[in-house]
């Protein structure tokens, strides 16, 4: 199959694509390169026939060329495109589009190609424009399961406290369970990214397809497993009586749509590494659109109490996955990819997401340890630590985002064997993290001067939600610089060097946290009691709350954040982690 150019930029927006590409309205299929040609409607894929030839506009042909086949490198001629009448009637109408080949010597298109490469992405501001283009879409698919969550809090609420505290409970278990496995997203980003860059195209997207199999495999495993377990998770987290039948009742319904959401984790990867983000972009605000009627229809309407809280994020989290699975499944196959499951691809596809969930599991792990020495120091300290923490992850997916964007760009860059493009990304997207971080970092300490009044009316519990919020805020700018050379080294495919440094990091800042809460423990008994409360406002309990939260964040940020940043930038230092 004839490959002509890089990744051509189908339909995000209307520039993106050549002259002939045919436009039929549909931007969400057209944004796939998916069109249906001739009397049969049959699909193909408009990469492989329509972008066969540039087109080209001001009369300048010459600059734009592109390579020829193997048997025909050594011919210098200009040969006519063979187009369909669809696409000759629309050249007929403009006459400064000239459609047609330039056949050149093999050394001479790859000095142009490579000229012209050099002179787009060492242009900062196209660089910041593709990541905000990358950035900003996935931020909101970021935020499509909290949104999920936060939605079923805010319709399970008007149930009772028994179904609002049965599903905090549920949400925990299924949050953690789809969040160990990121790495269907992570891994897939990068293989498709890298196998596109190289100009093996059919082999990226049949690495996606690997994907998403692995991804069903193991959304059937969690829904045996969750539901089987589904009591005697929700009693260890501490549910009884009815909050546990709640709970039970929450969990056997939503588990049901795991499946779903991690397909749309692993379909994620494929549309980032092809660098078409706007597609989960509208899954995700669909979904959320979708989850938000069910939830009104089926608990406030019909009266199905928590399970149809479940049943509706159920429903939301497979339409997700189907939006999103079946494009791709339709490009991948006209592109040539084996859409049957491959035990070696699949293979290949786990052991790549093995260091990757190694690397999640540690950060998860430092994050519990992070709420029980919370939990430690006073139930004062630990309701102030839900709130700040509560704000904070849904901040870091803005951080998040950069990140994830760098890690498609270098991908590509290092796939396409361009070592000095893809220290430049590295560079421009360290600095674009350091920004965000700062500029998140203040709007974050702003806020939290007044956000405690909607987390808390308790004055004592404000004052520890402030003190938690400015104190992170002052790190934001170093979250952000490591969030960001975090995504370009996953997108180099790094994974085991992160998995060693992300546990060591995590096994250094629990052995921390352990001698933190000694030195608390020994000073006297824990903040939050009755006593401490009664003095809040003016004795010790107060200071000693407040010199708690702040010392807990420090710590997280310097140690955990901290740590993890300087092995990040020691590694960058040297070219060991492009590969």
């Amino acid at each position: 199959m004839d490959r002509k150019i890089s990744y051509p930029h189908f339909g995000d927006n209307h520039v993106d694509n050549p002259p002939s590409y045919p436009q039929y309205g549909d931007n969400l299929v057209d944004s796939l390169g998916i069109t249906s040609d001739g009397p049969d409607s049959r699909l193909r894929n408009a990469a492989n026939h329509d972008m066969q030839s540039d087109v080209h506009m001001d009369h300048t042909p010459q600059r734009d060329s592109v390579e020829s086949d193997s048997q025909t490198d050594q011919v210098n001629a200009v040969a006519p495109v063979d187009r369909p009448a669809h696409h000759q009637a629309d050249t007929s109408t403009s006459p400064q589009r000239i459609a047609f080949t330039t056949i050149r010597p093999a050394d001479q298109t790859n000095q142009t190609k490579a000229s012209e490469t050099h002179h787009r992405d060492a242009n900062p501001v196209s660089i910041n424009r593709t990541m905000l283009s990358l950035a900003l879409p996935t931020f909101v698919q970021l935020i499509a399961e909290p949104a999920f969550i936060l939605i079923d809090t805010a319709i399970v609420g008007h149930i009772g406290d028994e179904a609002l505290a049965g599903l905090s409970i549920g949400s925990t278990i299924i949050l953690t369970a789809v969040g160990l496995c990121i790495f269907l997203a992570y891994s897939t980003t990068a293989q498709v990214a890298h196998l596109l860059g190289a100009g093996r195209r059919r082999e990226g997207l049949q690495a996606g397809i690997d994907g998403l199999w692995l991804a069903l495999g193991i959304g059937i495993a969690l829904v045996i497993g969750l539901f089987a377990g589904a009591e005697p998770l929700c009693r260890a987290l501490g549910g009884k009586g009815a909050v546990l039948q709640q709970a039970v009742t929450y969990t056997h319904a939503v588990v049901l749509g795991a499946p779903g959401m991690l397909l749309v984790y692993a379909a994620n990867g494929i549309f980032r590494g092809l660098q078409k983000v706007r597609i989960t972009l509208v899954a995700a605000v669909s979904g959320a659109v979708l989850n938000t009627a069910l939830e009104v229809l089926f608990v406030m309407v019909f009266r199905w109490g928590i399970a149809g809280s479940g049943a509706a994020t159920m429903i939301a989290q497979w339409y997700m996955g189907l939006f999103l699975v079946i494009p791709a499944v339709l490009w991948s196959r006209s592109d040539g990819a084996s859409l049957r499951p491959r035990l070696d691809g699949i293979r290949a596809a786990g052991s790549d997401g093995i260091p990757l969930f190694i690397r999640t599991l540690a950060i998860r792990a430092a994050m519990v340890a992070t709420v029980a020495s919370a939990a430690h120091m006073g139930t004062s300290v630990l309701a102030g630590f839900q709130a700040v923490n509560s704000s904070w992850n849904f901040a870091m997916n803005m951080l998040d985002a950069v990140g994830i964007a760098g890690q498609t760009l270098v991908a590509t860059a290092l796939g396409a064997g361009h070592v000095d493009q893809a220290k430049r990304l590295t560079r421009a997207t360290g600095r674009a993290g350091l920004v965000t971080g700062a500029a998140i970092g203040v709007a974050f300490a702003i806020t939290g001067l007044f956000a405690g009044h909607f987390f808390s009316p308790t004055p004592h519990i404000q004052i520890l939600i402030a003190a938690g919020m400015v104190t992170m805020g002052a790190f934001f700018p170093l979250q952000g610089w490591m969030m960001a050379i975090d995504g370009i080294l996953i997108g180099s495919r790094d994974y085991r060097y992160l998995a060693a440094t992300c546990t060591a990091t995590a096994a250094a800042y629990i052995a921390v946290l352990t001698l933190l809460d000694g030195a608390i423990m020994s000073g006297g008994a824990p903040a939050g009691t009755a006593t401490t409360t009664a003095t809040a406002l003016g004795g010790s309990g107060f200071s000693n709350d407040t010199m708690r939260t702040v010392a807990l964040w420090i710590t997280f940020n310097i140690v955990l954040m901290g740590g993890r940043g300087l092995c990040n930038g020691l590694r960058i230092r040297t070219d060991r982690w492009m590969r």
